[in-house]
C-alpha cells in the first residue's frame, strides 16, 4: 500500500468521523449516516490495500 493511499484513506476516515460526530451533536441524522458511510468506505479501501500488500508479499516469497 502506498503512503498516498494510506493518507487518503485515513483522511476520508477522519472526515467521516467528524461528520458523524457533528451530525450527532446537531441531531442531523443524514449527516451522521453520511459520516458512517465515509468511514465504512475508507475501511473497505484499507482492507483491499492490505490484501494487495499480502498478495505481493506472498508473490515475493516465491521469487526467492
Amino acid at each position: 500500500m502506498s503512503f498516498d493511499d494510506k493518507t487518503q484513506n485515513k483522511a476520508q476516515e477522519l472526515k467521516g468521523e467528524a461528520k458523524e460526530r457533528w451530525g450527532g451533536a446537531t441531531g442531523n441524522e443524514s449527516l451522521q449516516a453520511e459520516g458512517a458511510a465515509d468511514k465504512s468506505e475508507s475501511r473497505i479501501k484499507q482492507a483491499g490495500e492490505h490484501i494487495k500488500d499480502a498478495a505481493s508479499s506472498v508473490k515475493d516469497a516465491f521469487k526467492k
